[in-house]
């Protein structure tokens, strides 16, 4: 894409009063932007009608410094950045099956992903709450590991939670290449939230950040229920790792189904709020799901590797996991010191220190209010 052509695209898609929907039927009347904007008035009126020929010839004061910006951001890349318009090779066919395909796309990865390859690989998204419990962001992190594993790419939205933590797992696979993409909801110069700078930095590393906004669009909030429909379109289905009634996970879960897609969803305590979205998933017909092999169950053209046979592993109190006292008063909801010395016996000081054991082995998480939760490790 040359810097007239850029020109013609930014142009069409920052147009006040013309949506997606517009933009599309103008372009499959009248061609790709640069042929529009050949047209004077009175074509686009006959073509088009007076409000869309009123708006797309416009002026956008704005628009030789977001094209001075954009270009800049493009050849300062070196290769990392892309923008991908409708009809460009790079451009996810999937995208084309979703309701208002988006007119850009913008990109950053590793030069050598950018190939039309890239998008016929498998792909699952992974959402969920922005407040998960510590179980809950494990088993992001354990699903999206395996699944990477496998060569299945791990899409998710850069959001606090669930999303980071799936990401991170898929980061932390071993093979090579991309095994990550994030959907985010503002331009691709801003991080949102700030604190996963690093985390974005290390997908534009080893994945993809994708993002439908133009540089310099700030986090607004209705962009990301937006952007899910990108998200979940890059997949072939959807996984909800935890999520309240009100989640938007859900309405993700929801446009997936839309999308014709597989929906997934893991099942948890039946009294944590965090379960009551997966659990009325599964009464909607979402597969409940333990392991990937669930998955892989389900998408039979995906070739999985077998996993490895458990291991039982030690933890300091000298006996088998399953075997510590401690650990089995916990069972499977989150209790606190005096539920604890009531199951097991033990005075309060010694419980303290046998749960600071386990804290650090990774075994058991402190929850805000004094409480305790056992992380189950897959």
């Amino acid at each position: 894409m040359d810097r007239e052509e850029l020109r013609d695209w930014l142009r069409l898609s920052s147009a006040q009063g013309i949506g997606p929907s517009s933009a599309h039927r103008i372009l499959a009347t009248l061609g790709l932007p640069s042929e529009v904007f050949r047209q004077d008035h009175r074509a686009l009126t006959q073509v088009l009608g007076a409000d869309l020929a009123d708006a797309l010839l416009a002026p956008q004061p704005s628009l030789p410094e977001l094209l001075d910006r954009t270009w800049q951001w493009l050849e300062s890349g070196m290769g990392t950045c892309r923008i991908m318009s409708l009809g460009d090779p790079l451009y996810p066919p999937a995208l084309l099956e979703i309701p208002d395909p988006p007119l850009l796309l913008y990109g950053m990865g590793p030069v050598d992903s950018w190939h039309p390859a890239l998008w016929r690989r498998h792909a699952l998204a992974i959402v969920g709450s922005r407040n998960p419990t510590p179980q809950g962001s494990r088993n992001a992190h354990q699903f999206a590991l395996e699944l990477a594993s496998q060569d299945v790419v791990v899409v998710s939205g850069l959001a606090l939670g669930i999303d980071g933590a799936a990401h991170e797992g898929a980061l932390c696979a071993a093979r090579p290449g991309v095994n990550t993409i994030a959907v985010v909801g503002t331009g691709l110069d801003r991080v949102y939230p700030a604190r996963h700078r690093d985390l974005a930095r290390r997908i534009a590393q080893r994945g993809i950040l994708l993002s439908e906004y133009p540089l310099g669009t700030p986090p607004l909030p209705h962009h990301f229920p937006q952007r899910n429909r990108i998200l979940c379109g890059l997949a072939e289905g959807t996984l909800v790792v935890e999520a309240a009634l009100q989640s938007g996970s859900l309405i993700t879960a929801r446009l997936s189904a839309e999308q014709g897609k597989e929906v997934f969803a893991i099942p948890g305590p039946i009294h944590s709020p965090l379960s009551k979205g997966c659990h009325a998933l599964i009464r909607q017909g979402a597969k409940l799901v333990e392991t990937t092999q669930d998955i892989f169950e389900e998408f039979r053209h995906w070739s999985a590797v077998p996993a490895p046979p458990a291991v039982a592993q030690k933890a300091d109190c000298g006996v088998d996991r399953s075997d510590c006292p401690v650990l089995a008063a916990l069972g499977h909801e989150p209790s606190n010191l005096d539920q604890l010395q009531a199951r097991t016996g033990w005075p309060i000081p010694d419980l303290q220190v046998r749960l600071m054991e386990l804290e650090l082995l990774a075994l058991v998480a402190r929850l805000p209010g004094g409480s305790f939760e056992r992380i189950h490790r897959a």
